[in-house]
């Protein structure tokens, strides 16, 4: 782990937690301090009484002392807004 100086850090920083736990698995690392991770779910159509495959992305900020790679499989928690389009901290890498 890298030495954590970040204030927006849910466990060496001030940033508090609330709300959805997620799981998703990142699809890029491109933006700084953000990662992409895609989320699949099922949506039943009720018409056909049948579950159709969906997908959504989300943008997540990485903390300083974290580390995420295309691929992996990460849980991520709801927090206030960090930026325009992160509202969603990683708290942790899963199996992958």
């Amino acid at each position: 782990m890298n030495k954590c100086e970040d204030r927006n850090c849910p466990v060496h920083g001030s940033l508090r937690t609330r709300g959805a736990i997620l799981e998703g698995v990142v699809v890029s690392t491109k933006p700084k301090s953000t990662a992409v991770i895609q989320l699949d779910y099922y949506r039943k159509v009720k018409k056909y009484d049948r579950l159709e495959k969906r997908r959504g992305r989300l943008s997540v900020h990485v903390p300083a002392c974290m580390v995420a790679v295309v691929g992996d499989r990460i849980t991520v928690m709801e927090c206030r807004k960090v930026s325009k389009t992160k509202s969603h901290v990683l708290l942790q890498k899963g199996k992958g």
